[in-house]
């Protein structure tokens, strides 16, 4: 979406090629780091007894390999992009680095994975403008909220099993009654930037489209959750997450063309 938009249609399929790349060793890598780095705690998890490395199917050493050779891709994808894109790399790569371990820290562990989430159509934005303007750090911003808002409700659910290992995290600082009740106005804050972006980019009535299916999307999957039942807090209901940037994108499409 964000290539697109600094396209201000379709981008170059060279372009678009290693902009996937990129993204895609940055987003393997980080999952790896993450479950490498949690991994003591998963193993006392119950959600997470069939996760590969704690079941040993995947071993510690196949994670790094793994890691490093997803960064190497990235790295590689991203030296052929216009050269800011290289001297930029290091500050989109250390919300992903450091994520892992926020938990252990802080609360703000939620807006660290938005940020690093939010590396990414920034990525593309800069990848084909080669600059950093307004209307990306809009995109940046609603999707860092929007990201991190959903994560303190996903994260929500381990309350008890974050303050038994002294761990960090919205629930665990307010409360999960009130830590939903944020989130849910964060949200509302991620429409009204979307909308924003709209705006400051001139699109159409399609993405607009893309907007509505997004803030509809959000408004459902707040109100099959409560801070006292988690029943329906599901891979689905993680999956399904996945309509609001499917949506936008497709809808920022139709409107460019």
């Amino acid at each position: 979406m964000g290539a697109f938009l600094a396209a201000g249609g379709v981008p170059k399929l060279s372009t678009l090629l290693w902009i996937t790349l990129a993204i895609t060793g940055a987003r393997s890598a980080a999952l790896a780091i993450d479950n490498l780095v949690d991994l003591k705690y998963d193993k006392v998890h119950p959600r997470f007894t069939r996760r590969p490395m704690v079941t040993g199917e995947v071993t510690k050493e196949e994670a790094v390999g793994l890691i490093i050779a997803n960064l190497m891709i990235c790295l590689f994808a991203v030296g052929q992009l216009p050269p800011i894109c290289l001297k930029l790399l290091p500050l989109a790569a250390l919300p992903f680095l450091v994520y892992p371990y926020m938990k252990r820290f802080t609360f703000a562990c939620h807006g660290v994975l938005g940020i690093a989430i939010a590396m990414a159509p920034a990525g593309g934005w800069v990848a084909v403008r080669g600059t950093i303007d307004f209307p990306m750090v809009v995109l940046c911003l609603a999707v860092g909220i929007w990201i991190g808002a959903f994560d303190a409700i996903y994260g929500a659910q381990d309350e008890a099993f974050d303050r038994a290992h002294g761990l960090h995290s919205l629930a665990t600082a307010l409360g999960a009654p009130q830590a939903m009740r944020l989130a849910r106005w964060l949200h509302v804050l991620c429409v009204a930037c979307f909308l924003l972006l709209g705006i400051l980019c001139g699109l159409r009535w399609p993405y607009y489209l893309g907007v509505l299916i997004a803030a509809l999307t959000l408004v459902y999957q707040h109100s099959i959750v409560a801070p006292y039942d988690f029943s329906r807090l599901t891979q689905v209901y993680f999956m399904r997450n996945g309509i609001v940037s499917v949506a936008l994108f497709l809808c920022t499409w139709w409107s460019l063309t």
